[in-house]
């Protein structure tokens, strides 16, 4: 099929619209609720309308307010099924909003079907940790969207996978350090509906070899001179932003091993909204809108779909590629094939399900860092101290040279920054928020 126009669920910022600009692909309206990618939806898009909160995009689709699209992508929110959420599944009501999905999806088709089109094709995203959801929502989302009578409920669902149903449903879970951005990320991809969504999603490969090979993250150097400045970082890659990142950047693994932390002139400093969005794909500044909190952006940014991932995804269901492969020789219950190891073999040849594409793509971490950092995430000796002290005081493990450089900036206060330190202490009636502010404030002037 065609596919022309699209439908954007939980929109957020909207990487589709950033992955898929040029592929002549119209988006025929979007649903986001947050404030902040809600102005900047207004501003960026102006001639396509938010309709807000996705629980009404089915009964508009059915009385044919908005458009019926080739194709619908979203991601539901995944806090119910990360590792920093609830971890509550369907007992969440963000976890509900993801079978709502579903019907979204069944009222475009129903549309569709009346004027005779093709059903619709579904996108969508979310974290890796949805298909270990003890309430098991991914079992309940797939098994929804292929129509099937029963839910499914393997004892393990697998990273890779293929339902033949109503529509055909596949997914995988890919790396986006492999497609060109060096930040660890690993996302669930769902395609579903009539079009050969297993050779979308999947690469065949005659022969097996060229796809057990081993992707290892390039070395680079990890202390380089850009713009005038000298940089250090701690690893070639950044470990997965996180939408929190903004105000709990210290609380988070990263803090240990140092992946988001960078040295810039001998201090060191949190990644700036800026290099956020370089981790994403996105183009510089796409978040830097009237008015924004920093916060808002790392938000927004940690929210979002990694663009050249989606790019890839999205080229490859318009190119219409003809199946190269076939499944019916391989064991399975009934039409459900879950791929716990990769390659798999095929009738004709070998099939990739892994996280890594055929074709590696590899950043480096010297594109992203800028050396117009504003002042305000630069990590004064107070705060380095208090990272060595959780360490110690949690049995932390820390990457050993960030160790050093966190001891050495918390030993390089002045005897004038200490004396003003302890008469900030002594003032009873302030918070430890506003001493720490204080500090830092001394610091960075």
């Amino acid at each position: 099929m065609a596919i022309k126009t699209v439908g954007s669920v939980c929109s957020g910022i909207e990487a589709a619209s950033v992955a898929w600009q040029g592929l002549g692909l119209k988006f025929e309206w979007f649903a986001e609720i947050a404030d902040f990618p809600s102005k900047l939806l207004a501003e960026k898009y102006p001639t396509i309308p938010n309709h807000g909160d996705m629980a009404g995009l089915a009964d508009k689709i059915l009385a044919e307010e908005i458009a019926a699209p080739d194709l619908i992508c979203g991601g539901t929110p995944c806090q119910a099924f990360s590792l920093a959420g609830w971890r509550q599944g369907l007992a969440d009501d963000r976890g509900n909003l993801t079978l709502a999905f579903v019907d979204i999806v069944n009222a475009t088709d129903k549309i569709r079907k009346n004027a005779h089109l093709p059903p619709t094709v579904v996108f969508w995203e979310n974290v890796e940790g949805v298909l270990k959801d003890k309430t098991n929502a991914f079992g309940s989302f797939v098994s929804s969207l292929a129509g099937l009578g029963e839910v499914l409920t393997p004892k393990k669902w697998a990273n890779a996978g293929f339902i033949k149903g109503k529509r055909n449903v596949a997914w995988r879970v890919l790396d986006a350090k492999y497609f060109g951005l060096p930040q660890q990320r690993r996302r669930l991809y769902v395609l579903a509906g009539n079009i050969d969504v297993a050779n979308v999603l999947f690469e065949h490969c005659e022969n097996g070899e060229n796809l057990q090979k081993s992707a290892k993250y390039p070395s680079s150097e990890l202390n380089f001179s850009k713009n005038g400045d000298n940089f250090e970082i701690f690893r070639e890659y950044t470990d997965c932003l996180y939408s929190s990142y903004g105000t709990k950047w210290n609380g988070n693994a990263a803090a240990y091993n140092g992946s988001l932390y960078v040295v810039q002139n001998g201090r060191i400093r949190r990644l700036s909204p800026l290099e956020c969005e370089r981790l994403m794909g996105f183009p510089d500044n796409y978040t830097n809108i009237a008015g924004t909190k920093r916060t808002n952006r790392y938000q927004a940014v940690g929210n979002s779909w990694a663009i050249p991932v989606v790019r890839w995804l999205g080229e490859r269901i318009l190119a219409e590629q003809q199946s190269k492969f076939s499944f019916d020789r391989l064991v399975g219950s009934g039409n459900f094939w879950d791929f716990h190891e990769s390659p798999i073999i095929c009738e004709n040849g070998f099939v990739n399900v892994s996280e890594t594409p055929q074709n590696t793509i590899f950043g480096n971490m010297q594109n992203i860092v800028d050396s117009n950092a504003p002042k305000e995430i630069y990590i004064s000796p107070v705060g380095c101290n208090g990272i060595i002290r959780r360490k110690a005081e949690r049995n932390l493990k820390i990457n050993s040279r960030l160790e050093e450089v966190l001891l050495r900036i918390s030993q390089e206060m002045s005897a004038e920054e200490i004396e003003r330190r302890s008469r900030v202490q002594k003032r009873g009636n302030k918070s430890k928020l506003n001493v720490r502010g204080e500090m830092e404030q001394i610091y960075l002037n």
